[in-house]
């Protein structure tokens, strides 16, 4: 059985990989995919995994990077946090510095549509396979369709994060004769279909797989949650991302593991830990990218001040150390990011077991977008508990440490902002956490947004760069060139044009 269903998932995957001319890059031969497959639940499994393994690789013919690097790269580079290493290229620089044209190739978003046409095929094709074999139960089929739909709706909502409008494609390429001429979808038409897509997910859902692994690397219906939290913030609706959040809070899965030398061992190195909610699973035989990109020839350091302004530094008591900070996030004096490659306080994986997540949601998210919702509704006294409760456990200092009122509901909109900057250095949130507070009540905030693009510019590109970003079209990447030559039907950004 394992045999057939690895060839099926090798089979599969080459199918939907196949290069061709259109910008989603995903046409399958005429009829190989609805008259080979979908005759199993072994089928619908397959192609469910397929999801996963695409998520975690790039594709055998292609030279492109994996999911998390540009997770990585789209939620970090114009944070304030990163700086150019070693082996930067020009392009991650163009980008930490905002100097971004649509011939950068970091804006190409192939990987992205490529996986969620595998989901769209899941979605289409497995009900099927209910009529093909009675051993798969309706159960079943509703969870994998959960899988596909939460995965589909978490890169659509990425996208829209990072671009605004993109395609909206909702259903699989499976023929040449598909409409490869898309438009593209206003963000809030987006964000929509997110919804929609989240909230079937969760009703499909999985709570319990019977197994951490999977518990931690499959949907769920917790992920699910966090995925609607995360949404409601950035629609400011809060009473349900209030609700969203609880459900995670309230389940009794999850908690916060206190400070100590193992923290970090457990949290990262090992990962899978009570602070999980849903991680990219690398093993040492399928490593992530992280060793390449942070340590052999690293194209990306924390910048310069993280250390002191982000976790600070007790210079009266040196080893007064905030735990997520120096050798959990990164090394003082190189600031080598560390979080990807480090076992522990002491030493770095060695490069064969150097199988860190990717982690994309974990309990600590859920409790600061508690503290979110609870701070945009008024209840400031609850979100400043919630912070403070987790301050404890990371032993964060004294020195970082705001003296806010209750009623301070800017004041504490930035504390949390600063918190998620502690807690989620380099995990591919800082840039999404910052428009996302910029853009509040109709970027009422935007200085959030042009205090970071200060202290991360250079000195000579200051002005530029702050006139740049008073147009909320630019705070978003721009449609890629080979985009725009292979699919006619799309508009450009129009601060790119």
């Amino acid at each position: 059985m394992q045999t057939r269903i690895t060839h099926i998932l090798a089979i599969l995957l080459a199918a939907l990989s196949l290069s061709c001319d259109s910008y989603l890059d995903l046409r399958p031969e005429n009829g190989t995919v609805r008259q080979e497959f979908w005759q199993t639940k072994e089928d619908v499994q397959a192609a469910v995994i397929g999801i996963y393994s695409a998520m975690l690789n790039t594709p055998p013919s292609e030279s492109d990077l994996t999911l998390a690097e540009y997770l990585f790269m789209y939620g970090e580079l114009r944070g304030g946090m990163v700086s150019p290493a070693a082996f930067t290229s020009n392009d991650q620089s163009d980008i930490i510095t905002t100097n971004i044209l649509p011939s950068n190739s970091i804006t190409t978003w192939s990987q992205f549509y490529r996986i969620i046409n595998y989901c769209n095929t899941v979605i289409d094709l497995a009900p099927d396979v209910l009529e093909e074999d009675p051993t798969l139960t309706q159960e079943q089929l509703n969870n994998y369709l959960s899988e596909a739909l939460a995965i589909r709706a978490y890169l659509y909502f990425t996208l829209a994060k990072s671009f605004k409008d993109v395609p909206l494609k909702l259903d699989a390429t499976l023929s040449d004769g598909d409409n490869f001429q898309l438009e593209t979808t206003p963000q809030d038409q987006i964000f929509a279909q997110v919804l929609v897509d989240l909230n079937d997910a969760e009703r499909l859902s999985v709570e319990d797989y019977g197994n951490t692994p999977e518990n931690k690397g499959r949907i769920t219906k917790f992920a699910i949650n966090a995925m609607q939290a995360d949404l409601h913030l950035w629609l400011e609706n809060y009473d349900e991302a209030l609700v969203a959040a609880d459900k995670i809070i309230n389940s009794g899965q999850f908690e916060l593991i206190d400070a100590s030398p193992q923290w970090f061992t457990t949290v990262f190195a090992l990962g899978n830990s009570t602070e999980s909610i849903f991680e990219l699973q690398y093993t040492p035989e399928n490593r992530g990218p992280f060793y390449g990109i942070f340590l052999q020839q690293p194209q990306y350091l924390a910048a310069p001040a993280v250390l002191e302004e982000v976790f600070g530094v007790d210079f009266d008591e040196p080893e007064n150390k905030d735990v997520r900070g120096e050798r959990a996030s990164l090394v003082p004096g190189t600031n080598e990011i560390y979080k990807f490659t480090g076992l522990n306080e002491d030493q770095r994986k060695a490069l064969q077991e150097s199988d860190t997540h990717w982690f994309v949601y974990r309990y600590s998210d859920a409790l600061l977008m508690k503290a979110e919702a609870l701070n945009e509704l008024g209840r400031g006294a609850e979100a400043i508990s919630i912070i403070e409760d987790l301050r404890e456990k990371r032993a964060a200092i004294a020195q970082t440490q705001e003296q806010v009122s209750p009623q301070d509901q800017d004041g504490i909109r930035r504390y949390i902002l600063a918190e998620r900057a502690r807690e989620f250095a380099f995990e591919g949130k800082r840039w999404f956490d910052v428009l996302r507070n910029a853009r509040k009540n109709n970027y009422a905030y935007l200085d959030i947004l042009l205090g970071v693009a200060l202290r991360s510019a250079p000195a000579n590109q200051q002005q530029s760069i702050l006139a740049k970003l008073q147009d909320p079209n630019s705070h978003y990447l721009p449609i890629n060139t080979f985009e725009l030559y292979t699919n006619k039907a799309l508009t450009q950004n129009p601060f790119y044009k």
